[in-house]
């Protein structure tokens, strides 16, 4: 990663950085950063000095296919963690323990926070969990990161990334919640936390800010993409019906006129 792709990424598209400072040269901390595309877990981990572990969802690491394995080995071979977001706890929890486990070794422990991908380019609610929990059972400062326009590299579904779009990665000053140290289980506690790392996320990447879940917004964009698709097929269908009207009461005109015409031959030769 550090070797080959980084040098590749700058060099196709020229990625910029601010407030690296800000991520300590040794010591454990936490990267909370917003996720418009794919494409973050390159640029990210690859661009900074030091190594960070990042939570992956499980599919990465189980999709069958020559593909399904290039994609197991790339995060397999970046340090990356596979979490199960099917919503079982104990999933969670080994989750947990296993960020735990990271930041007591020192190291740097990234996260995205909304859960999964933002779907149109806005910054979603943050999730209670992993962030705030890892964060208050550790005291390990938080980190804020926004990633700007990777969306437009390389846009959600999209394989082939787009050049001529230079990405950055902005980088703003540690967060201490060393305060709430051992209120890990106080859900509002958890909740304060994660709502002032996702402020500093907006401030930082200038995203609009949408106060429910993404998944619940991907929820929604697929309900308004399957209704208007359904409203697109009744229309279709409403002229195809009104086109074969047309055609059959133009055919049995024609075929009047042709009955009319044949008749009055019949007549002038009679």
């Amino acid at each position: 990663m550090k070797m080959i792709v980084a040098p590749l990424l700058r060099i196709f598209f020229r990625p910029w950085m601010e407030g690296a400072e800000n991520i300590p040269d040794e010591g454990p901390a936490i990267i909370a950063s917003n996720h418009l595309s794919f494409s973050d877990s390159f640029f990210l981990p690859a661009l900074m000095k030091r190594r960070v572990t990042f939570i992956a969802k499980a599919e990465y690491f189980n999709t069958p296919g020559l593909k399904g394995k290039l994609t197991a080995a790339f995060f397999k071979g970046v340090g990356q963690l596979p979490v199960d977001r099917s919503g079982v706890r104990g999933a969670g929890e080994a989750a947990i323990r296993s960020a735990v486990a990271v930041i007591d070794r020192g190291e740097l422990f990234g996260v995205y926070p909304e859960g999964t991908r933002s779907p149109d380019g806005k910054l979603y609610r943050g999730k209670v969990g992993g962030l705030a929990r890892v964060a208050l059972a550790t005291g390990a400062p938080v980190i804020p990161v926004a990633m700007i326009d990777t969306e437009k590299v390389q846009p959600p579904g999209q394989v082939i990334p787009n050049f001529g779009i230079r990405p950055g990665i902005r980088i703003g000053r540690p967060l201490d919640f060393s305060r709430y140290q051992g209120m890990e289980n106080d859900r509002f506690i958890l909740r304060s936390v994660t709502d002032e790392v996702m402020y500093e996320i907006m401030r930082l990447s200038g995203q609009e800010y949408v106060d429910i879940y993404a998944t619940a917004a991907k929820r929604q964009i697929a309900e308004e993409k399957k209704r208007a698709d359904a409203e697109r097929r009744a229309v279709q269908a409403e002229q195809r019906a009104e086109q074969k009207a047309a055609l059959k009461a133009q055919q049995e005109q024609e075929k009047a006129e042709k009955a009319e015409k044949a008749e009055q031959e019949n007549e002038n030769k009679a």
